[in-house]
């Protein structure tokens, strides 16, 4: 067996077992899902500081940082369940960014400013979107009493962005002959990611025919459904463009290697960092209107 061969059943063994993985984790149980996507942010940070702790004059404290992002998941999960309603929960939270930047006074580290950008750049680019999928997957009623565990945005979200990868792979190798970003990814065109979108759109129609429309709260009609597809499609692919150049500028062609043929977690959720904040603007946006 050639090595190419080796390396796609490698990669597609990987691929199925980090869907089963996600799918398993994000729609059975609530707390299966805290817990999955906790890892995914305490997993994501500490390949993100170990990276940027190989540039010259970074030091970044991999584990308080790591700690401080599963933390503040944990505590905007513990706000949407309704297992606390009080701000005080934020306070370890508050207070280890502190002493995240206090201790560099006592480090005699070259470049305290390079240290104090890298550390809050892993709270704001990776936690922060992390955190914000509770949002998605945790309904709190008007009055605020009832607190109810919904799997279809969060999940329709990564399915979103799973069909626009694939949608975009396919077109772009058929038909892509513009490039989209040559600067960052030369390998994007114009032709995959129209037909990603595309293939979105498809996927948001379908979904909206087996949601329905009852009135729930996170139940969208099939324009709605629609433009949180492109919304997906339009950030997911900025947020995988960011994380490019975020490669291109430690001059590394993977984040990681944890997953055989596919890089690292930020290989794998660089999309998602960007789509699911996107994402929870445009519902809010929405109850706007």
């Amino acid at each position: 067996m050639s090595d190419k061969k080796k390396n796609l059943i490698i990669r597609s063994i990987s691929g199925v077992i980090f869907l089963v993985i996600m799918i398993v984790g994000m729609v059975f149980r609530p707390d299966a899902f805290i817990f999955l996507f906790t890892l995914i942010t305490g997993m994501t940070i500490w390949e993100y500081t170990g990276l940027v702790n190989q540039l010259e004059d970074v030091t970044v404290n991999r584990f308080i940082s790591t700690i401080a992002g599963m933390y503040f998941f944990l505590a905007v999960a513990a706000i949407r369940t309704g297992i606390v309603d009080n701000f005080i929960i934020f306070i370890p939270y508050i207070l280890s960014i502190v002493y995240l930047f206090v201790s560099e006074l006592y480090t005699k580290n070259k470049n305290a400013i390079n240290d104090w950008a890298y550390t809050m750049l892993a709270q704001l680019y990776i936690a922060m979107p992390f955190s914000l999928i509770n949002i998605l997957a945790f309904e709190i009623s008007p009055d605020g009493m009832e607190h109810h565990f919904d799997t279809l945005l969060p999940l329709s979200i990564f399915i979103f962005l799973w069909v626009n990868d694939s949608g975009a792979y396919c077109s772009g190798s058929l038909l892509g002959k513009h490039k989209l970003f040559p600067r960052i990814s030369p390998g994007k065109s114009w032709e995959g990611s129209i037909g990603g979108g595309i293939f979105v759109l498809i996927a948001a129609a379908i979904i909206s025919y087996y949601a329905g429309n009852d009135g729930s709260v996170h139940l969208l009609n099939t324009i709605e459904w629609m433009g949180l597809g492109l919304t997906v499609v339009f950030f997911g692919t900025w947020g995988d463009l960011v994380e490019s150049l975020f490669k291109r500028t430690l001059g590394i062609k993977d984040s990681g290697n944890i997953m055989p043929g596919h890089g690292g977690m930020l290989d794998r959720f660089d999309s998602s960092l960007m789509a699911i904040p996107a994402s929870v603007v445009y519902l809010y946006t929405l109850t706007l209107l």
